[in-house]
């Protein structure tokens, strides 16, 4: 068999697509197409569920702030509030309360830390009341878990699934916009953002793992680049004592020693 290089790309055009199945599948396990596929089940759910005449839905909207900018993922104008959604895409149970920083996702022995998903709703609502300038008690935090997560832990009412968070935008029904205020924050909102584009993505994306390098106290990993997170040894000589685990674990393992000095 003459194995030579176009021996080679002759297999690669007639069976290409074996090679792109990985690919593809590899994708599908990306935070990426999961963020996409939770905006799609939000956007699903708000045009099936939500009065068009009465929601006005605006996604990914990208702002300004102070030291960069924030990204929200939905948000809903109403004259009933104006609703800023967090959508979370999350498998196994979810451990937490309103007060604390960091919740936990539990799959089988496996647990995960993660920031207060309200805590991270914050400054994308504090951000979107500066903007227009209006008072707080007419913005709503609204937190959606997609996906198979379960809560195990008591949650709050603008916590929850799709069909809850639904719901909870129903539940509120005492009239806090005017039509003419209505569609002067819709004009805002839209003038304000910036260009949907894969530009304003990457710099976002940019942006916040800046602020994650920095919380983690420049912890990377030297493997695959990801941030490095504080654990908790449980078993063996090191029971008890804390170390830096990669944040992408167990697709990679690696761990660095910590020091309190740190």
């Amino acid at each position: 068999m003459n194995l030579t290089p176009a021996f080679f790309i002759s297999i690669i055009i007639e069976y290409w697509y074996f090679f792109l199945i990985p690919i593809v599948i590899a994708f599908f396990k990306t935070p990426l197409f999961k963020g996409f596929i939770g905006e799609v089940i939000i956007n699903i759910a708000s045009t099936l569920f939500l009065d068009k005449n009465k929601y006005h839905l605006i996604k990914n909207v990208t702002l300004p702030t102070e030291d960069g900018t924030t990204q929200i993922d939905h948000i809903i104008v109403s004259k009933y509030g104006i609703f800023v959604v967090e959508t979370k895409n999350m498998k196994g149970w979810i451990f937490g309360n309103e007060r604390q920083k960091m919740w936990t996702q539990t799959i089988f022995k496996h647990k995960t830390k993660f920031q207060n998903p309200l805590h991270q709703n914050y400054k994308h609502v504090k951000t979107l009341e500066s903007a227009l300038n209006i008072e707080s008690e007419k913005i709503f935090s609204v937190i959606v878990f997609v996906g198979d997560a379960t809560f195990k832990t008591s949650m709050p009412a603008n916590i929850n699934y799709p069909r809850g968070y639904i719901n909870f935008i129903k539940s509120k029904n005492e009239i806090l916009l005017s039509d003419d205020e209505t569609k002067e924050t819709i004009r805002v909102i839209e003038f304000g953002r910036f260009e949907r584009s894969f530009k304003t993505n990457r710099e976002h994306v940019k942006h916040v793992k800046n602020i994650v390098e920095e919380k983690q106290n420049g912890q990377i990993c030297p493997k695959c680049g990801s941030a490095m997170v504080l654990r908790l040894s449980k078993k063996g000589v090191n029971a008890g004592n804390q170390f830096w685990g990669c944040s992408q674990f167990p697709k990679c393992r690696v761990t660095l020693k910590y020091s309190k000095k740190e």
